[in-house]
């Protein structure tokens, strides 16, 4: 099937990665659904790509009847789906890991792993009964899910979590010709990571707080599109995309 009929659908598309991905999508000839809780930023994410090729649903995925009804749209809409980018994602404040409340940790662990799991279900259960049969799901993973900051216990361990979900599912789909991998993302210019460059910049693992280089978003965009356009014969289990000079390979 071309990409002129295929379907994708990007969680967190208002901004950010979900934003480039899902131009890099629609740019390749995907027609896309744009999912996020604010329509305004997903409608602009809409007028950034080609007319026509997509289309803006709000959910939130911290609840399983919005994600339910994300997906009941997309099948009544389109009747099939080809590719599940679950983007979507948070972090708690940078806090001392003793001092990180319950509630903080579970609000992390709804967005960033049951949200993707349930969306993964969703996804699985319409593209095993559909005809061509099977799909590709591509998962937001992290350079925290090989190597930790500071204060980061909830976020690293869902992004550590996560490989285990896109190895799990992606055994599971093999039966139904579902491909399943993940992209480890680290210091992608987003708003999500403008403290990065402002201010007195982010703790280091030495205590020091530091600026750090970016890369432009387009690259994770990119990459995503590149993984989705592959043959279901073909899966990129892993890929990272990182700033070059980002201080994770090496020692301090």
């Amino acid at each position: 099937m071309s990409e002129a009929k295929k379907i994708a659908v990007v969680t967190g598309a208002g901004t950010g990665v979900g934003r480039a991905a899902s131009l890099a999508l629609m740019n390749t000839g995907f027609t896309v659904v744009l999912v996020g809780r604010r329509m305004e930023m997903l409608e602009e994410t809409a007028k950034l790509g080609p007319a026509g090729k997509s289309l803006c649903v709000t959910a939130d995925m911290t609840k399983p009847d919005s994600i339910a009804a994300l997906f009941d749209k997309v099948k009544a809409t389109y009747g099939r789906l080809d590719v599940l980018f679950n983007n979507a994602g948070m972090g708690a404040p940078a806090i001392p890991f003793e001092d990180l409340s319950l509630d903080q940790w579970q609000a992390v662990v709804n967005t960033n792993l049951t949200g993707p799991f349930l969306c993964t279900q969703h996804a699985f259960r319409i593209m095993k009964d559909q005809s061509p049969r099977g799909g590709r799901i591509i998962n937001n993973g992290s350079i925290s899910a090989h190597a930790p900051r500071p204060f980061s216990a909830a976020y690293t361990s869902t992004k550590h979590a996560i490989t285990g979900l896109t190895k799990a599912s992606n055994l599971d789909g093999r039966m139904y010709d579902i491909a399943v991998g993940q992209v480890d993302i680290g210091n992608a210019a987003t708003p999500m990571t403008d403290r990065m460059v402002n201010g007195p910049g982010v703790l280091q693992p030495d205590g020091t707080t530091k600026h750090e280089p970016r890369m432009d978003a387009k690259a994770v965009g990119d990459a995503v599109a590149y993984m989705a356009g592959l043959p279901l014969d073909a899966n990129v289990l892993t890929m990272t995309v990182m700033a070059t000079k980002m201080p994770f390979v090496g020692r301090g």
